[in-house]
C-alpha cells in the first residue's frame, strides 16, 4: 500500500498537546492494524537537544540507536510500544547543517543556496524518508512551535508544497488550536482558532481537521462556527477536552471519530476495527488502584515537570501494573541536607535519586542515598543517582571521606567515579556521550537478575562518567556488589546491596524503555517493594 502522511501543526499557544494528539491518533490507527510511525520536526537551530539545559526544553530523550531527541519521542514510544530512531527527530539545525555541507561539496553546481528550494527540499526529503522505507502505512509528522513563529515558516512552506504535490487522498493536515473559556463572559471564544487558521491559510496551507483544545465541551453552534469560518467540514472539528490522564486521550479521540475521519480522507480501505483491549485494561488498573504509595524523587530540575517526564510516566506504568497509585513527591536536592533529610523523607515508601549533570545539588542526593540505605527504604538510583550511591558508600562505609566524581573534583584522592577512557580526548560536547542501547550481563542470583528474569539485557545510556574499576573489588568486599556489567568493556552497569530490602543503582536509563503496555521491570519492582514497605 502507498504510504500516507499526516501533518500536525499547532496554533495560538505552545503546550497544547500536539505530541499527545499525534500519539493518540497513531495509537488508534495502530489498533486498526495499520503500521504507523511518528516523527518530530523541531524549529530550533540546535542540532539536537543534547546540549540544552533541561529547564530550556525538558528532558532529552534517547532512542535505541543513540539519538538525543525531543521528549515527544518518549510519548510516541510509550503509546505505540515500538522504538523510534534518529530519523524520527529533525531540527532546523540538522537541516541547515546538511544543506551547508552539500554546498561545500559543490552539490548545487554553483546555484545560489536559498530557503526555497534548498532548505524546503531538504525538509521535504526528511518528511518522506520514513515513508520510502516501505515499513509504514502512515507517517505522522508533528511540527514543533506554533504557526506564525519565524522559525516554523520553512516547515509550513514544505508542507504546503507537499500538499500541492500529493494526491488529495495521500495527505492530511491537522491543526491543533485553543478554544479558551472566558470566565467573565461565561462563554467559549473561537476567535483565537479563527486567527490561527487564517494565518495558516495566508501561508497557503488549508487544514483538513481542526482539533480544539478546551476546558469545556464544544456546543454544536461552536463547532458549526469554527467549521464555517475555518473552511472545514462540521465533523472535522474535533473536541480535545482536558482529561484526567494523557492515556485517556486516544479513547476521547476515538469517541470524536478522529481516526475514522483520517481513514476516510486517506482512503485507508484495509483498516480494521480498532482493538484497544490491552489499552483499556491498563486504563482500568490506572483509574482504579487498590492502594497507594509515596515515592520521593530527588533531583535538581524538579521545578520543571518535563525535566523528568519519562521517570514520572514510568511510575504511572508501574503503578498500574501493581494496581497502585504512586504519589511522586519531587524534592529539590539542594534543599536536602544531613540535618533536613529525615524530615524531607518522612512518610516516603521509596526513594529515587534522579539523573543529572554538574555539581549543584550533589550533596543533597548523597544525603538522600545514605538515609535510604541506613533506614532500609527501597531505593533506585539512575545514572548520576547510581554514581551518588557509589560515592556515599565509599565515604560512609569504606571511610574515604574525600570520595567524589572527577566531574566535580578532578584532583580528588579517591576518584570512585571517573571519566570514561574514550571521553578524555573529546572537546566537542554535542552527541559525544555514550548514547543508545548497550548489552549488560547480569550476575546470576542477583536482585537485578531476579527483577529482569534473564541474565542479559539491553538498556539505553547517556553519560560520560563511570564507576572506577580500580575500586570494584574493594566495594564488593564491603557489601556493594557490581551485579551488572557491560558485555564488551566490563564497565559497571548495576550496583546493589544484599542486606537491604531493595537497593539498586543503574548507570543506564530504564525510564526510557517503559511503556503503558510494557512497564519497565525495575520500576515495577520498586513500586512493589514500596507497597511491601507500608
Amino acid at each position: 500500500m502507498k504510504t500516507k502522511y499526516v501533518f500536525v501543526l499547532g496554533g495560538v499557544t505552545s503546550s497544547l498537546g500536539k505530541g499527545i494528539i499525534s500519539a493518540s491518533l497513531a495509537k488508534l490507527l495502530q489498533a486498526r492494524g495499520l503500521r504507523v510511525t511518528i516523527q518530530k520536526f523541531d524549529p530550533y537551530i540546535n542540532i539536537d537537544p543534547g546540549t540544552l539545559n533541561p529547564y530550556e526544553h525538558g528532558e532529552c530523550y534517547v532512542t535505541e540507536d543513540g539519538a538525543e531527541t525531543d521528549l515527544d519521542l518518549g510519548h510516541y514510544e510509550r503509546f505505540l510500544n515500538v522504538y523510534t530512531s534518529k530519523a524520527n527527530n529533525v531540527t532546523t539545525g540538522r537541516v541547515y547543517q546538511t544543506v551547508i555541507q552539500k554546498e561545500r561539496e559543490g552539490a548545487f553546481l554553483g546555484k545560489t543556496v536559498q530557503v526555497i528550494p534548498h532548505i524546503t527540499d531538504e525538509i521535504k526529503r526528511r518528511m518522506l524518508l520514513l515513508g520510502k522505507t516501505g515499513d509504514y502505512d502512515v507517517v505522522i509528522s508533528e511540527i514543533g512551535g506554533t504557526v506564525g513563529d519565524i522559525e516554523s515558516q520553512p516547515f509550513v512552506e514544505a508542507i504546503r508544497q507537499l500538499q500541492w504535490e500529493m494526491d488529495d487522498e495521500d495527505c492530511v493536515v491537522l491543526h491543533l488550536t485553543l478554544v479558551p473559556f472566558l470566565n467573565a463572559a461565561k462563554e467559549l471564544k473561537t476567535k483565537p482558532t479563527q486567527h490561527s487558521v487564517r494565518m495558516l491559510q495566508q501561508n497557503g496551507l488549508q487544514p483538513d481537521i481542526i482539533v480544539c483544545r478546551t476546558e469545556h465541551h464544544l456546543t454544536p453552534d461552536i463547532r458549526k462556527k469554527i467549521a464555517l469560518f475555518c473552511n472545514v467540514k462540521y465533523n472535522a472539528v474535533i473536541e480535545s477536552i482536558d482529561a484526567r490522564s494523557i492515556y485517556e486521550v486516544p479513547l476521547r479521540m476515538m469517541d470524536e471519530k478522529l481516526d475514522e475521519i483520517v481513514i476516510e480522507k486517506l482512503h485507508l480501505k484495509n483498516a480494521a476495527k480498532p482493538d484497544l483491549k490491552e489499552w483499556k485494561k491498563f486504563l482500568d488498573k490506572l483509574c482504579h488502584p487498590k492502594h497507594e504509595v509515596n515515592v520521593a524523587l530527588v533531583g535538581k530540575y524538579v521545578e520543571l515537570q518535563d525535566a523528568y517526564k519519562s521517570i514520572l510516566e514510568s511510575f504511572i506504568h508501574a503503578g498500574a501494573a501493581n494496581e497502585c497509585k504512586v504519589n511522586v513527591h519531587s524534592l529539590h536536592s539542594e534543599s536536602v541536607t544531613e540535618s533536613t533529610v529525615a524530615e524531607k523523607l518522612q512518610g516516603m515508601h521509596a526513594v529515587l535519586v534522579a539523573p543529572g549533570f554538574g555539581e549543584r545539588g550533589l550533596e543533597g542526593k548523597i544525603a538522600a542515598v545514605r538515609y535510604a540505605r541506613e533506614h532500609k527504604i527501597p531505593f533506585l538510583g539512575i545514572c548520576l543517582g547510581m554514581q551518588m550511591a557509589v560515592i556515599e558508600y565509599a565515604r560512609h562505609v569504606l571511610g574515604y571521606t574525600d570520595a567524589m566524581t572527577t566531574e566535580v573534583e578532578p584532583g580528588t584522592g579517591h576518584p570512585v567515579i571517573d571519566l570514561m577512557a574514550d571521553q578524555k580526548r573529546l572537546t566537542i560536547k554535542g552527541g559525544t556521550m555514550r548514547l543508545g542501547a548497550y548489552a549488560c550481563a547480569l550476575q546470576k542470583g542477583s536482585l537485578a537478575c531476579r527483577i529482569y528474569g534473564k541474565e542479559q539485557i539491553k538498556e539505553r545510556h547517556r553519560h560520560r562518567y563511570e564507576v572506577n574499576s580500580d575500586y570494584v573489588a574493594e566495594f564488593e568486599q564491603h557489601g556493594l556488589f557490581a551485579s551488572g556489567k557491560n558485555v564488551e568493556t566490563g564497565l559497571v552497569e548495576i550496583v546493589e546491596l544484599r542486606d537491604h530490602p531493595f537497593f539498586i543503582g543503574v548507570q543506564f536509563h530504564p525510564e526510557l524503555k517503559s511503556t503503558a503496555e510494557n512497564p519497565h521491570p525495575l520500576f515495577v519492582a520498586l513500586v512493589k517493594a514500596a507497597s511491601e514497605a507500608i
